[in-house]
């Protein structure tokens, strides 16, 4: 399947909301003056922006490999601190001892087998390095149920036959629990903090949840109805309704549970 677009301005509908586990795993990364610090999949630069912040003496990469967001991240560029380019993490090889930072937020869900990527890259720490990574848990969303049932409905089945966010398996999530990231981690050597957090996000305005995944999960659906406006409406109306039945309106907004798994590996 195909990588899917991105739309920066849809993704950042509810920026808020997706910063804060970016700002929860940074957070837990100990290192304290790093040189070279490297955002992979760093979208529209928002929050790669930060790292610059909190490390005034880095060096900030960006990297992502959609020209959408690599685009709307430069005009964040600061000369010599903080830079965006297109890369993709699922061939990045970056050379030993290169990073005192390495963070991945929210992108290794579409990546099959990416444990077995997370070794190279922590090789590539300096001492006192961190790997820092957070990923979208596997099962249990509502949403990911939706978009499956109405996509293989009789009329949108034959459209929509291998579509969906993940690309592992059988279709299944290639997201592990947290533990499987301790081991893949910890195994070699690394000293690792892993952990899970349910954020209970009380989204406002019609259609939210909609909104919200029109940004993520459900851009390949979308992308694979993209050539015809009037069955791409369609689509849209049908899996809204199945969100607002799964998630309903209460008095104060929707409530959407985003259960999500965090890693941070530091080498000594």
């Amino acid at each position: 399947m195909a990588s899917p677009s991105w739309d920066p301005d849809q993704y950042q509908r509810f920026a808020a909301e997706r910063e804060r586990p970016f700002a929860d795993l940074v957070a837990q990364i100990p290192t304290g003056d790093p040189r070279d610090v490297v955002d992979l999949g760093c979208g529209p630069g928002t929050m790669t922006a930060t790292l610059a912040d909190r490390w005034p003496r880095a060096s900030v990469t960006g990297l992502d490999s959609s020209p959408e967001m690599v685009a709307a991240a430069a005009a964040l560029s600061r000369p010599g601190r903080l830079a965006f380019a297109a890369g993709d993490v699922r061939t990045w090889q970056p050379r030993p001892d290169s990073y005192d930072v390495i963070v991945c937020n929210a992108v290794l869900q579409w990546v099959p087998d990416h444990l077995d990527l997370l070794p190279g890259w922590a090789r590539a720490l300096r001492s006192g390095g961190a790997l820092a990574v957070q990923v979208p848990a596997a099962g249990g969303a509502a949403a990911t149920t939706v978009f499956r049932t109405v996509a293989g409905t009789p009329r949108w089945a034959g459209r929509l036959s291998g579509v969906g966010l993940h690309r592992g398996p059988r279709g299944r999530s290639p997201v592990r629990e947290p533990d499987a990231y301790l081991d893949a981690l910890a195994r070699p050597g690394f000293d690792v903090n892993a952990w899970e957090s349910t954020y209970l996000h009380v989204l406002p305005g019609d259609d939210p949840v909609l909104e919200w995944f029109a940004g993520t999960g459900l851009r390949p659906y979308l992308d694979a109805l993209a050539g015809d406006p009037s069955a791409l409406a369609d689509f849209r109306a049908e899996v809204a309704a199945g969100l607002r039945e799964a998630y309903p309106r209460r008095p104060y907004g929707t409530v959407l549970p985003f259960r999500r798994v965090f890693v941070v590996a530091v080498r000594q």
